[in-house]
């Protein structure tokens, strides 16, 4: 079921090897629906209009994967209840979910983290686009650049601030700067085709960029400053949550498929080793999550580390299963981030390694959490209770 799309470099292993992924993972999102409400039509000084919380940034926050309630086998009809793009019959409709940027592969879903966080707002604005980097978010007369036909993020901010009163800004962003995608397929590739790990490769990568990704998502803030001042916002009016990422795959002892056969492959689409899924979970994720933290406290904004929001809840973790006629979709029970489905037997590569619909409920959980917190407050660690749906969520303070 789970396959590989080849990428630039061809390298054959006998059948088992169909299409190698080029894009595992893509964490981006862009400009979409103005969701509960519109963005309304009149021009609105700060503090007037009605209230909007808006989130910015990559696919980690636009909702790509909402598509998906877990993950299951069967690649007809709904999938055993979890697919919601499913119509009838053989029919499935992604604009279900994603509304008009199931076109353009934004993919803001109905149930994406700003939505998800219930009543913030009078207004839940998702301008995160899948896919989006660093330079996206800029304001073009400052180097942004437009993506997916949408302008760069700041600039549509600065509308958004215009017509209504914004208390909260919510941003995703550097993973793929970092190039995430790319770790996912070098990664798969090695499990598949190599038997070698990526972990040592991918690490001495990541450090040889982090340190200017950081500075860009740093300047990802100043134009949110930027844009917000030159509406007329006073710093101090609302409130800028900066996050990390959670770790869509669980440490190589909580997986339930040994690595010694092929379903880790095959049956559970976390195609990984031991050694390299303990280097993603307790080195990389958390990597990233502490020098995203550095930014937030250097730019004094608040921070969500939402490192450990899908531990168990991970694709192929112990503590969840898969989806079938036997085993319903459930948030209790179902994993919350979507499987490698490479060979797009069922949707798109790039939901791949995303919170799924699931996992967004979780999101939006936790920053409704973090919205009720002090504002003062340096950031939150977001977790979720064993056994337990995203009513479950819980934060606690971060060192």
């Amino acid at each position: 079921m789970i396959g590989f799309r080849k990428a630039s470099k061809v390298r054959t292993s006998g059948s088992r090897v169909r299409r190698l992924a080029g894009a595992g993972v893509v964490l981006p999102l862009a400009l979409g629906a103005l969701f509960a409400g519109g963005a309304g039509t009149s021009v609105a000084s700060p503090g007037q209009g009605p209230t909007a919380v808006v989130a910015l940034g990559d696919s980690y926050i636009s909702g790509e994967a909402g598509r998906w309630k877990g993950n299951s086998l069967t690649n007809t009809g709904s999938r055993n209840g979890t697919d919601r793009a499913w119509v009838s019959g053989s029919a499935y409709d992604p604009a279900k979910v994603y509304g008009a940027t199931a076109a353009n592969g934004c993919h803001r879903s109905d149930s994406s983290e700003v939505v998800s966080a219930g009543p913030i707002a009078d207004v839940a604005v998702n301008l995160a686009c899948s896919g989006a980097v660093t330079d996206n978010m800029f304001r073009a007369a400052n180097g942004g650049v437009a993506y997916k036909g949408e302008a760069p993020q700041a600039d549509q901010l600065a509308a958004v601030a215009a017509s209504h009163d914004v208390k909260m800004i919510t941003l995703s962003i550097g993973g793929n700067d970092l190039g995430f995608a790319q770790i996912i397929e070098d990664c798969a590739y090695d499990f598949v085709l190599w038997g070698s790990y990526c972990y040592d490769d991918q690490q001495y990568g990541v450090d040889q960029k982090i340190d200017g990704v950081m500075a860009k998502v740093g300047k990802s803030v100043d134009e949110i400053r930027a844009v917000m001042r030159a509406a007329g916002y006073a710093d101090s009016s609302y409130r800028i949550v900066l996050q990390s990422y959670p770790s869509p795959i669980p440490r190589g002892v909580e997986n339930r498929h040994p690595q010694s056969d092929w379903s880790r492959y095959n049956t559970g689409g976390c195609p990984f080793w031991n050694r390299d899924s303990d280097w993603a979970r307790d080195s990389l994720v958390p990597q990233i999550a502490n020098r995203l933290k550095g930014v937030a406290a250097t730019k004094g904004v608040q921070f969500m580390d939402l490192r450990d929001m899908l531990q168990g809840r991970e694709v192929c973790a112990k503590a969840s299963k898969l989806v079938s006629s036997t085993v319903p979709a459930s948030a209790k029970t179902s994993e919350w981030a979507r499987w490698i489905d490479n060979n797009e037997t069922q949707g798109l590569v790039q939901e791949s390694m995303h919170p799924n619909h699931y996992g967004q409920l979780a999101a939006g959980r936790c920053l409704s959490l973090v919205a009720a917190q002090p504002a003062t407050a340096a950031g939150f660690s977001c977790r979720n209770t064993a056994g337990q749906d995203h009513t479950g969520m819980y934060l606690t303070a971060t060192p």
